[in-house]
């Protein structure tokens, strides 16, 4: 009966052997490839993309032409600063002048002043245009090479100076999460949580 016991055990092993052996081994995942300066800046830039749209679809329309200075805050200083739509408008045009010096292309709508278009009026406008901008970081950020990152352009600035490509692609999204904070605070002066801070993130 022992050895029964052993046999049926060895033959229950050879089995299972068999099976495993016959068994094709898992594919590995194929090896990621390496972070280049183009895929590092782009990914910043779909991070700010991702967070500022969101806020700026977050507002009501009703909303987009609020600003704190509205709220009467006791010792407050919001005299004068911009609406949200000026807000959003702003980080556009901006994003148009600083990726436009890597590709060369411009606003498609003349900008006069600070503020970004003043004849873009419905958020549905805004938002396009916000949209837009980005589709052109991403096409700037795609652009760049170890080798162009460091060429110099003209400054959209102010004339006779330049700076790198690099810089104006890595300056934007510090320029636009500079603005974000501030739409953020606009969301929640009128009850509404910006969408990258939902669910607990």
């Amino acid at each position: 009966m022992k050895h029964l016991r052993t046999f049926c055990m060895v033959g229950a092993l050879s089995f299972a052997a068999s099976i495993f052996a016959q068994t094709p081994a898992a594919t590995p995942a194929p090896p990621k490839a390496p972070p280049t300066i183009a895929s590092i800046v782009e990914q910043q830039v779909g991070i700010l993309e991702r967070e500022f749209v969101g806020a700026a679809e977050a507002m009501p329309e009703d909303k987009y032409n609020f600003a704190p200075g509205s709220l009467n805050i006791q010792g407050s200083e919001f005299k004068g600063v911009r609406t949200f739509a000026d807000q959003v408008k702003h980080v556009a045009a901006t994003n148009y002048l600083l990726w436009g010096a890597i590709t060369g292309d411009k606003s498609p709508i003349e900008i006069k002043d600070d503020n970004g278009p003043a004849s873009l009026k419905t958020k549905a406008e805004i938002v396009k245009y916000l949209k837009d901008s980005f589709a052109l970081g991403h096409k700037a950020t795609k652009s760049l090479t170890a080798e162009n990152a460091v060429a110099m352009v003209p400054s959209p600035f102010g004339p006779g100076q330049q700076v790198s490509k690099l810089f104006c692609a890595t300056f934007s999204v510090a320029h636009g999460f500079d603005h974000y904070g501030q739409t953020v605070e606009y969301l929640r002066m009128n009850g509404i949580v910006p969408p990258a801070s939902r669910g607990g993130n």
